[in-house]
């Protein structure tokens, strides 16, 4: 089998496009310094069918959708490192990464969305999505990777080196990009989940990239508060946040900040200086510094307590196609942890009717933010 040739992306970063057994799509990322042989191994698998494409669900309730997505049931929970699914292939663990690598994004074996991008019952545009009734079904079309930070069992965004943190940035633009250019996807979603408290069944460093077929209901409503407040919102909280106590961090692109309204114990939001809709209209220098500015708020929230701070890190990205001009990419990490052996779990306000409660006056959770950073 014949793979596409190498391509070479910013600051010395090679993308090296491979295809799976079952068909799927893996994609080397090799770090500008790699010392990694240019040739990678074929996978020697022998597949299965990949499970049919779920079913979407509309709540009436809500007009939300919910895939069901019943070959997810199947995946591995916390494997051992010898069985670690996305450690490097060897002969006695037949993952699903064949090589050995720097950065690997991969299609995900068991789906949330896709593989599946139109069918006889794929949603017919947006208007068709935000229509609500009984019984409305549709097709799950789009797509769900797999990215990996490490061929190293354990870790975190925030373990990398500076020129690994480079090329995951660099990785997150390009797929950002090629997502957003397949038939169907209206938002495309990086993001990591870390810690067993947030509910993650591998320890491997990794993230993950959802492109969906709609609109998601977070985005939604920030779609009404644009509406309401203006287009310039961005612009205005990033004004407000950055003369204000609540700044953890800050660069010549990028501020992070506790926002005004923290829900949670530990909650921080990053926001570029200049409209941005989304990682793949980045410059390079903002890569640059997004990827050092992050790995060391992410070690910062670690050096907070004796062990590594569980968290979502969700990198929110204007629609491929709506509110580019107004809505801005932003970070927003939420950490349950509010101390060293004490957890916020959602209780009935919080989980049955979507009215917070905070537990931590934001001000007093940003100076505490900052002291860690200063210890990295």
């Amino acid at each position: 089998m014949t793979s596409p040739e190498p391509q070479s992306l910013s600051r010395g970063i090679v993308k090296r496009p491979y295809t799976l057994a079952d068909g799927r799509e893996l994609f080397y990322y090799d770090d500008a310094d790699t010392t990694l042989p240019p040739d990678r191994a074929e996978d020697a698998r022998v597949l299965g069918p990949r499970p049919p494409t779920a079913t979407m669900r509309q709540d009436v309730l809500t007009g939300e959708w919910i895939s069901i997505a019943a070959a997810r049931q199947n995946r591995v929970f916390l494997p051992p490192a010898s069985q670690d699914p996305l450690a490097p292939a060897t002969p006695e663990n037949p993952s699903e990464i064949p090589s050995n690598y720097d950065v690997a994004v991969f299609e995900n074996k068991s789906p949330s969305f896709g593989p599946l991008l139109d069918d006889e019952n794929a949603p017919q545009g947006q208007d068709d999505l935000t229509e609500i009734g009984l019984g409305r079904t549709r097709t799950s079309i789009g797509r769900c990777e797999v990215v990996c930070f490490s061929p190293q069992h354990t870790g975190s965004f925030g373990t990398q080196s500076e020129s690994r943190a480079r090329t995951v940035v660099e990785a997150w633009a390009d797929r950002t990009a090629a997502l957003s250019a397949m038939p169907g996807i209206a938002q495309v979603f990086p993001f990591e989940n870390r810690g067993e408290a947030i509910g993650v069944t591998l320890h491997h460093p990794h993230g993950q990239i959802y492109a969906y077929p709609y609109v998601t209901p977070r985005t939604r409503r920030l779609i009404a508060s644009v509406e309401k407040v203006g287009p310039d919102l961005f612009e205005r909280i990033l004004e407000s946040e950055r003369s204000s106590e609540r700044v953890v961090l800050a660069g010549e692109h990028f501020t992070a900040f506790v926002p005004f309204a923290a829900r949670w114990p530990l909650e921080v939001h990053m926001l570029p200086h200049r409209h941005v809709p989304d990682f793949a209209e980045t410059t390079e220098e903002e890569r640059d510094e997004l990827a050092l500015m992050y790995r060391r708020l992410l070690r910062g929230i670690d050096s907070l307590y004796s062990t590594p701070t569980p968290y979502i890190a969700a990198w929110h990205q204007a629609p491929v196609v709506e509110h580019r001009d107004d809505i801005r990419l932003m970070l927003q990490i939420t950490s349950p942890r509010r101390a060293e052996d004490k957890l916020k779990f959602l209780a009935g306000s919080e989980a049955a009717m979507g009215a917070w409660i905070g537990d931590v006056p934001p001000e007093q959770a940003a100076a505490f933010l900052r002291e860690g950073i200063d210890r990295v």
